[in-house]
């Protein structure tokens, strides 16, 4: 613990301390060069010409200077949720993002899948998911199932399938952090 006679300083500086090792994170983040991302949507209904959401990922990502090392449509079925991520874990992407799939109904597994598989949970990401979410559609926020976490390697996200949804998630939660995200995953 920190510990100073003047207890605002004290904090302050802690504040300063701890301030100063994420920027220095997002600094040596920054200097990794192109990033691998894996694009899951998980869908009983969508294709390659509606998939909105991966269209809209796909070109995100891009624009960064990043790339999209893997694109799948799944259906909503344990079995290929778990395949898609086992193979997307054995490529060079750092990151996997899954959209669909996180709701109550009996036909959204998604998170079910995901969450017997994460190695560690980042449970911030779906609490401040549901935050943002709050303002858009109110209560029904609770409804998501939103999650993130570590897998062989991987920072894997998993939002609803909602256009706005993956956007609220990209624009607000994952691109700010997408480089930090994979220097840390990828630290020895």
């Amino acid at each position: 613990m920190f510990v100073t006679s003047d207890t605002g300083t004290g904090l302050a500086r802690l504040a300063y301390l701890i301030g100063m090792s994420t920027a220095e994170h997002k600094d040596k983040a920054s200097q990794m060069g192109p990033i691998g991302v894996c694009l899951v949507t998980v869908s009983d209904t969508r294709t390659e010409e509606t998939d909105l959401n991966g269209r809209y990922l796909r070109a995100e990502i891009e624009s960064q200077g990043h790339r999209v090392d893997g694109y799948r449509i799944i259906k909503d079925e344990p079995q290929q949720v778990a395949q898609v991520l086992d193979d997307f874990a054995q490529t060079d992407c750092r990151l996997i993002l899954f959209n669909g799939g996180t709701g109550i109904s009996p036909r959204d597994t998604t998170y079910d899948v995901l969450s017997r598989k994460l190695e560690k949970t980042l449970p911030g990401f779906g609490e401040l998911f549901r935050m943002f979410s709050y303002d858009e559609v109110g209560a029904a926020a609770m409804l998501s199932r939103a999650t993130a976490g570590t897998y062989r390697g991987k920072v894997v996200f998993s939002t609803p399938g909602s256009t706005n949804a993956v956007k609220v998630a990209w624009e607000k939660l994952i691109c700010p952090e997408l480089e930090h995200l994979a220097w840390e995953v990828g630290r020895k």
